[in-house]
């Protein structure tokens, strides 16, 4: 495997300044995101967004051939889905899932907008995904161990009646988009490689509702729950800090929180 790349404080002000960029985006998107907007609405808005407003670059675009400028996941699409001229639709759940380059350094993150009035197993399922990425971010700091982060994930989800997506993880990230380590979102309490200040990596646990199963369509990207349940996803961008983690993509309305 690959070296762990561990940033210098000059690329961590560059990771600093993506991330809260990112936080822009996402902020801009709040307000666009509703019942009757296609997804490829929603990546034509980002993609505008970013590069006219931020002068930044959506970094997924031309990503191992993908050709949009994020991915959005709904109901039961675990993850990459594609965005397309479908309109979104009262009690859909959907996932985005962004990326975004400035001055060589990358930051990608993801957000659940819940369509109208969803069901109040929907509303859980996002609710929980979401406690069960800051049950991991919260174990970060230098000394703990990758498995730490996994193992408070999968904890989280099984206690409360979720499975835990296995084949897709979190990873290094920096000038690459993918970079050493992999983050499982599963795993066994000090275990796996040891944090260290000035590594930077994603926390993206993907949490069913049903059977932890998934299975890829035929398009190459999309992955689906395989048994039609809804799955839900969120991400932040983390950076290992002296003192515990620094969230590079942490947004307005959670530094409220």
């Amino acid at each position: 495997m690959s070296k762990v790349i561990i940033k210098t404080a000059a690329e961590i002000e560059l990771m600093r300044l993506s991330g809260q960029l990112l936080a822009k985006v996402f902020a801009k998107l709040d307000g666009f995101v509703a019942e009757g907007i296609t997804t490829m609405a929603i990546n034509d808005f980002v993609e505008r967004y970013i590069v006219d407003e931020l002068n930044a670059r959506p970094a997924s675009k031309g990503q191992y051939g993908y050709q949009y400028s994020l991915n959005t996941s709904v109901n039961d699409v675990v993850c990459h889905g594609i965005p397309n001229q479908v309109a979104l639709q009262q009690g859909d759940i959907v996932n985005v899932d962004i990326t975004l380059e400035k001055n060589g350094f990358i930051a990608d993150s993801s957000k659940m907008y819940l369509i109208g009035q969803c069901s109040v197993a929907a509303e859980r399922l996002c609710d929980m995904t979401y406690q069960a990425m800051w049950q991991g971010i919260k174990k970060v700091k230098a000394g703990a161990t990758l498995g730490d982060i996994g193992f408070a994930i999968a904890s989280f989800a099984h206690q409360n009646g979720y499975s835990v997506v296995k084949e897709y993880c979190g990873h290094g990230i920096g000038a690459q988009m993918h970079e050493a380590p992999q983050v499982l979102h599963y795993g066994r309490m000090n275990t796996g490689l040891v944090l260290e200040p000035g590594m930077t990596f994603t926390i993206e646990p993907m949490i069913n509702q049903g059977k932890a199963k998934i299975k890829n369509l035929k398009d190459g990207w999309t992955v689906v729950t395989a048994d039609k349940k809804l799955s839900a996803q969120w991400e932040h961008t983390i950076l290992v800090t002296d003192t515990g983690y620094e969230v590079l993509t942490l947004r307005a309305e959670e530094m409220l929180a």
